[in-house]
């Protein structure tokens, strides 16, 4: 087998397709049925971005001036929705005005109930390439 740098390529990559999940029931059109969103997945890059902003600096208790970074990972989820989805557009001015989020993280926390934006993020996990939970137990078994 020869070795080429070719596959590694950028024009040779497989892109990773996006894909449709209806992740709520609670939004429908105007036949009845589920509407789709659309997701995508980011680079490594692009992910590290998201969790260096989901860093905070806390203060250390009895040590003036002095903290350590704790990772938020509320935030980081609410930023890679934001980032992944696709459709519907989160930064649609309309649709933020509708909920009263200024913002594509606060408006995909509040559309969706706690499990819906779970189901969310799953799939968005799942489609950038994390193992999920039920992997990790599966492997662990075996």
């Amino acid at each position: 087998m020869a070795r080429s740098l070719s596959a590694f390529m950028a024009q040779n990559a497989k892109k990773v397709d996006n894909q449709k999940i209806a992740v709520s029931s609670r939004f429908r059109d105007e036949n009845g049925k589920a509407m789709e969103w659309e997701i995508t997945c980011i680079t490594a890059a692009e992910n590290q971005k998201i969790r260096k902003d989901s860093m905070r600096n806390v203060p250390i208790a009895g040590k003036r001036g002095q903290f350590t970074q704790d990772f938020d990972a509320a935030r980081y989820q609410a930023k890679l929705a934001a980032k992944c989805v696709v459709f519907p557009d989160l930064n649609n001015e309309e649709l933020q005005e509708s909920y009263g989020a200024m913002e594509a993280e606060s408006l995909v926390s509040t559309m969706l109930t706690p499990g819906e934006f779970d189901d969310l993020i799953i799939a968005i996990t799942e489609l950038c390439g994390f193992t999920t939970e039920g992997e990790l137990v599966d492997e662990a078994k075996n």
